[in-house]
């Protein structure tokens, strides 16, 4: 007998099948994600968490009329199987195969693009009040993690939801975790309700008297009534009502892995009126022994072994940037007792973890808010402390009026390192880090570097510690090169270029190329072939910052060699080039030859990052092209020029 999996095309499909043939597509779906997921890479330990979930709500409501809108789109891969993707899920996060989140373009099943969390309730809300504007009748649900509600986002949707008194359902899936392990008070909360055992015995009974009561719609809800004052009773305080307090019906806590059971709550409550919550406890990593251990590693991992979960790293690889970075923070922190570490829920995607070990009294996880993490920075900063808010790039954009209105207008001392910058492969368009150095450069009074490697992280990280004022340093997902690391930190001069060939070289050279971040190696090795395969002399430069710049050196090669060309893992407009540019006009120098490679106007899509590297000629080989076009006056001819003369091609 084949799958039943293979016969699945259409949601609607699910409606016919026994509770014998769901339990068994039940573990067909999470086979199916554990395999693809140990090739390809992926979110492993939230998917495996709501299946049956998934498969309740899809056979409950009538997709895509009855509209899902999925929080973060960690959990949608059960959903993208049941929805038409099941002969493409071989090609999830490859260049030019099926997204890892939701997105409307996709699919019309993904109602709404999600891959940063807490936007699901907010996007809800305004599709169900576009419902009742155009006088339509169908369901609109947002499917929300107990993570994602602690962003400030949710709880303003969830306040913004109970006061206009729409039809929406919230289903609340409650698995303790986000990335790290769930904090604050909302998630203290929860727990109180998931564990109570009176509770949850209150909570069946009711569910069976309901379903019992004689008399019609009157005395069901006379029994709703007396469940809620009950529940009042037995929870530890009046914030058992909490989300009622705050104008909803809540239902729950549900076992998220009855499929029978979560169907009939949600057909009950498509027939209620108001806003709705139904909390449902599910268990991340569900069915597959390694992601139930340990569901913080299988969140989203890189490719492992499918039976026993053994992550697949090659021996002997340098140690990644990001575990670079949490060892210095460690170090310096020993040192300086002011420093202090935070992370929004990403303890140990930025390798907080590790001052978390080391000295977990100064560490803070303040959960999925971006916007409080910056400014509860910012307060530290006040307080004579020295704070360090490591975030990933495309998660700062989310605290972007914080950096500007809390930080820099104040000129407090706050240290913004920010991981996962440039290109990060297969996440995708809505994860990549190509923005921060051209939303960060137009701010006044902060500081902007990215290092060439490892061993130069730990001294920048030395350094924007020892500065004034606001401070970022940006450094790429991944490996770092494998450089020695120095035993001392160096306080590196500020504003201050590092020049990679000798100054006397400047003025015989043809040209100077200007690498910024992780670039530079590729600056070094297109310098060296340039002049042993063309006869070429170009000089080398590890920018080193984007803000200062280093003027005194950049001017004096341009008006000594004529030719600059510049490269950045980022977004050429408002970036580092451009940077390079403005200078060249405020001086003057209009007659130097620009040439700027960079990310071009586009939302850059996943793909392997080499991949995506040469397609958009974040290379050596297309660094030497561009070079020597602009030297012979072809520049922007042959090879293809996106906008603000960012270099590209492919």
């Amino acid at each position: 007998m084949g799958r039943i999996l293979d016969t699945i095309d259409t949601p609607a499909q699910l409606k016919t099948l026994s509770p014998a043939e769901l339990t068994q597509l039940a573990q067909e779906i999470r086979e199916e994600i554990i395999q693809t997921v140990s090739r390809n890479g992926g979110h492993l330990a939230p998917n495996l968490g709501v299946v049956e979930l998934t498969l309740a709500l899809h056979i409950a409501f009538d997709a895509p009329k009855d509209q899902l809108v999925w929080d973060i789109g960690h959990q949608a891969y059960p959903h993208k199987l049941l929805t038409g993707r099941r002969d493409n899920f071989h090609t999830l996060k490859q260049l030019g195969g099926i997204s890892g989140y939701l997105r409307r373009a996709e699919s019309e099943y993904d109602a709404f693009g999600a891959s940063h969390a807490s936007t699901s309730i907010s996007a809800a809300l305004g599709m169900a009040t576009a419902r009742d504007l155009r006088g339509e009748d169908f369901n609109v649900v947002a499917i929300i993690g107990d993570g994602a509600l602690t962003g400030g986002m949710a709880l303003e949707a969830i306040n913004n939801a109970g006061a206009m008194k729409k039809k929406l359902i919230i289903v609340l899936n409650d698995n303790d975790k986000s990335i790290s392990d769930n904090v604050g008070a909302l998630h203290s909360y929860l727990n109180r309700v998931r564990e109570d055992r009176n509770f949850r015995r209150l909570r069946d009974a009711a569910a069976d008297a309901l379903d019992k009561a004689p008399g019609g719609s009157l005395a069901k809800q006379a029994a709703k009534r007396a469940a809620r004052s009950a529940k009042e009773f037995v929870l530890p305080s009046k914030t058992g009502v909490i989300f009622e307090e705050l104008g909803f019906t809540y239902l729950g806590p549900f076992d998220g892995h009855d499929t029978q059971r979560m169907i009939e709550v949600f057909r009950g409550a498509k027939e209620m009126d108001g806003p709705i919550i139904i909390q449902v406890i599910t268990q991340k990593g569900r069915g597959c022994d390694f992601a139930e251990a340990e569901p913080t590693k299988f969140h989203g991992p890189g490719a492992y072994d499918p039976l026993t979960g053994e992550i697949k790293k090659k021996a002997g690889d340098p140690p990644s940037y990001s575990d670079v970075f949490g060892n210095a923070l460690v170090e310096l922190a020993r040192q300086d007792k002011r420093i202090v570490g935070i992370t929004a829920a990403m303890a140990e995607g930025t390798a907080l973890n590790k001052l978390q070990k080391a000295l977990p009294e100064r560490f803070f996880d303040v959960g999925i808010a971006e916007q409080h993490a910056v400014t509860f920075a910012a307060g530290l900063a006040c307080g004579g402390m020295i704070p360090v808010a490591a975030i990933y790039s495309t998660f700062l954009q989310r605290a972007y009026d914080q950096v500007i209105h809390d930080v820099c207008v104040q000129n407090l001392h706050v240290v913004l390192p920010l991981d996962r910058a440039g290109l990060v492969g297969e996440d995708g368009h809505t994860q990549q880090g190509a923005f921060d150095i051209a939303f960060l450069r137009v701010i006044p009074n902060i500081a902007l570097m990215a290092p060439k490697d490892e061993n130069e992280l730990r001294h920048m990280l030395y350094t924007a510690i020892k500065m004034d004022g606001p401070v970022s340093l940006r450094f790429p997902r991944g490996k770092g090169l494998g450089v020695a690391l120095d035993d001392e930190y160096t306080m590196l001069p500020i504003g201050k270029a590092e020049l990679l060939t000798s100054e006397n070289e400047i003025s015989r050279a043809d040209c100077a190329i200007l690498g910024y971040g992780h670039m530079v190696p590729a600056v070094v090795q297109a310098q060296r072939e340039l002049a042993s395969e063309h006869g070429i002399r170009a000089v080398a430069v590890n920018a080193r910052w984007a803000k200062p710049l280093d003027e005194k050196l950049i001017l004096h090669l341009a008006r000594s060699t004529g030719h600059l060309i510049t490269i950045e893992d980022g977004s050429a407009l408002g970036g580092f080039g451009s940077a390079v540019g403005e200078l060249l006009h405020a001086h003057g120098l209009h007659d130097v030859k620009l040439a700027t490679i960079g990310l071009p106007d586009i939302f850059v899509e996943h793909g392997a990052v080499s991949l995506l590297r040469e397609i958009y000629g974040l290379s050596s080989g297309h660094l030497k092209e561009v070079t020597r076009d602009l030297l012979s006056g072809e520049y922007g001819k042959r090879v293809p020029v996106g906008a603000n003369g960012a270099s590209q091609r492919g």
